[in-house]
């Protein structure tokens, strides 16, 4: 054990005895005698160092650890939350922890420590960056998050010597993403003191006004609280129920949060008054629930049970709200006292209370399983922020809850929709799924979800997710999900038009790509800066590079010749062959809208790969002068699908017009997609149609039937 000379003055020897009178409640003689070892090696590592109030650096460390022995945290942990910032602010290495105590603490230390500082990232990217380090560390260990938070919750309590705008920068990202963390994870107790010190930083002058106040208005209600806690109290001990009962006070953040996103005033929120009761077991909750409800009136579609559905972070609980002697709302949870413990102490819980291991290991397993879905996000992220933006997302929802067709019960956030759901069952789910069936009945994807519902995902094997569908999607997981396989999706598109693209070139030259030598291959491929074949026939496919060229540099002698592309070789090749479904690489303009049996021309377009035009289309005289960037295409001859084309009428303004011009172009086996009305006067209305045809002897079958209508004045097909 720690041997301090008397009397102890430095207040790093009153906080190392502090926390080894709360650690040899719990831990081991030996144990207790290894933190206060990584307390010297810290102490040490320290030396010189000093916070911005003129301690000693090292009672940071030791105030972090008094936090988790407090949650009963082992014996590593403490050691890791001591130690916590020597790799990042002193000369110690990780291997150095690992060879002092042991590879676990220096694993989680490691966890805990922000990246070095990266050159020419800017301070957003550098602390999404060490947020992201931190999840795929909490992957692995759940006290890496546990020492973050404590860590945090240390240094809000210590913002006071902080220069204002640094407060509420470090104020932001609490709010951001360490209070919503806690509340994910269940720890409700640290979350409220996060919010409450966070919202202080960034407001104090609100702050204080608004402590006065609630301490005022508390004062004046004091008796009306305590007479209705006679009341229940009163029923309860009738009823024989052995229970605690206690007004609940409200947390300043989120009173304050209430008045900004509700528009009201203190007193309308203060208007609430708000008890727990607690008991010994579930059954007693729902009788106490009945006699609440049998005592006051309850108000109807204001009871949530979240015994029966948990929230996602285990929270447990009966709410309801029920009208007061006063014509006041009362709102009453009810819970037992477990529930209340891992309410307040979510995943600390497993610390916290040895005894009841079966409830921390279904935190710890829920914990894991938002770990698990936060690490599947960060590994489809493009980067950092985009990880963060997915996070942030992640972190606020408000759960509703349906069922598969087996009777599963699955939580999403308000306002998911089938995709979402899709990509909460499984990731090849939500890939593959075209439509729904919400209580056997069909629905389209973007179908908002509501609690009850039971919903049906209907897939096939060759669908693949659109790009429209990340103007719906709520939830983090679907969002990138669908951004990771659009990516390798068109990269794959691109490679496999940029090898046609090739191919055709060569061809022309009577060259099989096949039949080039790998060195001549290797010699472009050092000259163009790629590493292997598929980045150029991927650069090939997006535009950046002209297949007309590399042809020639593929089959010349000097394939460092300067090789220049006029349009009288352009012309004599063979036409690249498409069938207009060939995805995100090849996409047809929608200026001119062509369709099959359409003379037709491709450009180039860098990054985006080659965009089809009517030769007609006044925009493509325009990109022709640019020599290198077209190509000749050609329609397949076993082209299928319906392709939009508009359509620009000029119709009798009368009532009905509109419809049978619709209905006539319905019969005709096309699909209007939409109608705008460009001009309009007592007589004449010009309206623009955009509607499906399969091809040029489709599109002249509707026209026919439109211009043999009495009511259709003029009709052209608009080509730019």
């Amino acid at each position: 054990m720690l041997q301090l000379a008397e009397p102890i003055d430095r207040p790093e020897d009153k906080l190392i005895a502090q926390l080894s009178g709360i650690l040899s409640g719990y831990l081991e003689p030996s144990q207790v005698n290894d933190c206060v070892r990584a307390y010297e090696f810290g102490a040490a590592a320290h030396t010189g160092q000093f916070r911005k109030s003129g301690e000693a650096y090292i009672c940071h460390p030791v105030s972090v650890a008094i936090s988790l022995a407090e949650m009963r945290m082992d014996a590593n942990g403490i050691m890791a939350a001591i130690l916590h910032d020597v790799i990042e602010d002193t000369p110690v290495s990780k291997k150095e922890l690992a060879t002092t105590f042991s590879k676990e603490v220096a694993d989680l230390v490691d966890g805990v420590t922000k990246l070095s500082k990266i050159g020419s990232k800017s301070h957003a990217e550098a602390q999404a960056e060490n947020v992201r380090k931190m999840f795929l560390a909490m992957g692995k260990d759940l006290r890496v998050i546990m020492v973050k938070l404590a860590d945090r919750l240390h240094n809000m309590q210590t913002l006071g010597v902080m220069p204002p705008e640094k407060k509420r920068r470090i104020a932001r990202e609490t709010l951001d993403i360490y209070a919503p963390i806690a509340n994910r994870l269940g720890m409700n107790s640290i979350r409220h003191k996060l919010e409450t010190l966070s919202f202080e930083a960034m407001y104090p002058r609100r702050y204080t006004i608004l402590q006065s106040a609630v301490k005022k208005a508390r004062g004046n209600r004091s008796k009306i609280v305590s007479s209705i806690e006679v009341a229940i109290k009163t029923r309860l001990e009738q009823a024989e129920l052995v229970c605690e009962v206690s007004g609940r006070e409200k947390n300043l953040y989120s009173i304050y949060q209430k008045m900004l996103h509700k528009k009201v005033s203190l007193s309308e929120v203060f208007d609430v008054y708000a008890f727990r009761i607690f008991c010994s077991n579930v059954d007693n909750c729902y009788r106490i629930l009945g006699i609440i409800h049998n005592l006051y009136k309850p108000i109807p579609g204001r009871f949530k049970d979240y015994i029966a559905l948990p929230k996602a972070n285990g929270y447990q609980s009966l709410h309801t709200i029920v009208i007061g002697p006063y014509g006041s709302p009362i709102e009453v949870q009810i819970r037992t006292h477990d529930m209340h413990r891992m309410a307040e102490s979510g995943i600390a819980a497993h610390w916290l209370y040895k005894s009841d291991d079966d409830k921390s290991t279904k935190f710890q397993a829920r914990a894991n399983e938002w770990l698990r879905d936060l690490l599947e996000i960060q590994q489809s992220a493009g980067d950092s922020l985009e990880f963060i933006e997915n996070l942030k997302i992640d972190l606020f929802p408000q759960e509703v809850f349906v069922f598969t067709p087996k009777g599963k019960i699955i939580k999403i956030p308000r306002g998911a929709t089938v995709v979402d759901f899709a990509y909460a069952v499984h990731t090849d789910v939500g890939n593959a799924c075209v439509s729904a069936r919400i209580d056997k009945q069909l629905v389209p994807l973007q179908t908002k979800l509501e609690n009850g519902m039971t919903v049906e995902v209907i897939t096939t094997q060759w669908a693949r997710p659109n790009p429209l569908w990340l103007n719906y999607v709520v939830t983090a997981k679907a969002r990138s999900s669908i951004r990771n396989y659009l990516k390798h999706f068109k990269q794959q598109e691109a490679i496999s038009l940029g090898k046609r693209l090739l191919e055709k070139e060569l061809q022309a030259m009577h060259v099989q790509l096949e039949n080039i030598t790998t060195t001549r291959i290797d010699a472009l491929l050092k000259i163009s800066s790629m590493n292997t074949l598929d980045e150029l026939l991927e650069d090939i496919g997006l535009g950046n590079k002209m297949p007309f060229l590399i042809a020639k540099c593929l089959t010349q002698d000097d394939i460092n010749a300067n090789i220049k592309l006029n349009d009288e070789t352009q012309t004599k090749k063979t036409p690249l062959i498409i069938k207009g479904t060939e995805g995100m690489v090849i996409t047809l303009a929608k200026c001119c809208r062509p369709i099959p049996g359409d003379s037709i021309i491709g450009f180039f377009n860098p990054g985006k790969g080659i965009v089809v035009h009517d030769h007609e289309c006044r925009n493509r005289s325009v990109s022709r002068k640019r020599h290198t960037s077209w190509l000749d295409v050609e329609w397949s001859h076993e082209v299928v699908g319906d392709f939009p084309v508009d359509l620009r009428i000029e119709i009798l303004n009368q009532r009905g017009s509109l419809a049978t011009v619709t209905t006539t172009i319905s019969d005709a086996d096309s699909n209007i997609e939409n109608v705008t009305v460009v001009d309009q006067d007592e007589k004449v209305s010009v309206d623009l149609i955009t509607l499906t045809a399969r091809d040029r002897t489709h599109l002249a079958k509707i026209m026919r039937r439109l211009k043999d209508l009495s009511v259709v004045l003029k009709i052209t097909r608009v080509k730019a």
